[in-house]
């Protein structure tokens, strides 16, 4: 699958392959060519593969499988190469403090009538007037951040097109799974015919980020004005996606040993960008004595 002859990292894929496909998060300013915006996801996207590597290896899925599937999480997020940090943080703030759905599966629960695929050009009907008043114009550039969270199949399609060149000029092999298991999060419903192994790959992912999401500091501030990341907050998000059925009990359990054994510390002291505490590292550990 890979050309690079580097040395390749433990069930992963070789540190200058790591970097190449970090580039692919930067993206041209549209209101100022010469000025290119450097891709907001890259800490958190190296952290998740890292995590979902480790998981995926304790679960039993083979080397060449895993490596592909690195590949795929460390681009989970290219559907929002371009973030505009203070833009995007803006409308998604004003939508939580609303208890307006930022994702298109509970957009659609709330608003069963909206045409699949079209929860973007909705979100801008209902609410283009209040965002307007509120001091945010609804221009082609505010409407493409909500496109990467309410339209991300979308937007995420556009990206994997553009760079299907660069990426077989790298030595990646492409193939379907690897954007199925990207936009499991989003579109669960989408897996729902998928091979087993497949799907457990997506549950990986989606347990993965969202651990480190909640441990992830910067983005917490700008995303969703959190003042304190909290662990067992983590995995009561963690578990109530298990009660939704969109994570499994073995995933689960994969994510909580791991964390017992200490294997995602750097992970999480990473995302912080602070040593744990001793209580977490005593709630962690905690792991070690449940039967879970």
């Amino acid at each position: 699958m890979m050309s690079d002859r580097s040395r390749v990292r433990p069930s992963g894929v070789s540190r200058s392959l790591v970097n190449e496909l970090m580039k692919f998060y930067d993206f041209p300013h549209p209101h100022h060519p010469k000025r290119i915006i450097r891709g907001y996801d890259r800490p958190h996207a190296l952290r998740t593969a890292r995590m979902c590597v480790a998981v995926a290896s304790r679960l039993g899925h083979p080397h060449d499988r895993v490596q592909r599937y690195h590949v795929a999480c460390l681009l989970h997020d290219l559907g929002r190469a371009g973030l505009d940090r203070q833009l995007f943080g803006t409308i998604w703030s004003w939508a939580k403090q609303r208890g307006i759905p930022t994702r298109p599966r509970e957009w659609r629960a709330i608003h069963p009538g909206t045409t699949y695929g079209r929860e973007t050009e909705a979100f801008v009907s209902l609410y283009r007037r209040d965002l307007e008043a509120d001091g945010v114009p609804l221009d082609a550039w505010a409407i493409e951040q909500i496109e990467m969270r309410l339209g991300y199949a979308r937007r995420l399609a556009r990206r994997l097109r553009s760079l299907r060149p660069a990426l077989k000029k790298l030595g990646v092999g492409w193939e379907p799974w690897m954007q199925q298991v990207m936009l499991y999060y989003y579109y669960p419903e989408r897996l729902t015919k998928a091979k087993v192994w497949v799907r457990q790959l997506a549950e990986i992912l989606v347990a993965c980020e969202q651990f480190e999401a909640y441990s992830n500091r910067r983005r917490g501030q700008d995303y969703y004005a959190r003042k304190k990341e909290s662990l067992p907050e983590a995995f009561a998000y963690l578990e109530k996606l298990e009660q939704e059925g969109i994570l499994s009990s073995e995933v689960l359990n994969a994510v909580r040993f791991l964390s017992a054994e200490g294997a995602f510390d750097t992970v999480l002291m990473e995302a912080r960008g602070e040593p744990l505490t001793r209580s977490d590292r005593r709630y962690l550990r905690r792991f070690k004595g449940e039967n879970v």
